[in-house]
């Protein structure tokens, strides 16, 4: 799971996630979204790939990059139960002070 929120911490890399939410796309799509060098956008792929969040798509010479939605369901679930955000939220209220008169 490390490699996911790893993956996730970037933020060039969750905006190409974000394009693979509307459709997939091969890379010179993507990078077409992006001013940065070939080697530099390819890196990203590889660490989206090796984290699971995109499965890439061999179509002849073309890979095609597909957003993996189970991965990222799986990464916010374990993130949600390390924080105890599954169960109802405990309600905190501070005890009432007396009113004036009361004891």
């Amino acid at each position: 799971m490390s490699e996911v929120y790893k993956a996730l911490a970037d933020p060039t890399r969750r905006r190409v996630l974000e394009l693979l939410r509307e459709r997939d796309m091969n890379a010179g799509e993507i990078a077409e979204h992006f001013q940065l060098a070939k080697p530099t956008l390819s890196g990203h792929f590889a660490v989206l790939r090796e984290a699971g969040l995109v499965t890439p798509e061999k179509t002849g010479t073309t890979i095609i990059y597909r957003l993996n939605v189970s991965v990222l369901e799986e990464a916010l679930m374990a993130l949600m139960g390390a924080f105890k955000f599954l169960g109802p939220k405990p309600t905190s209220q501070a005890p009432s002070k007396p009113r004036k008169g009361e004891s």
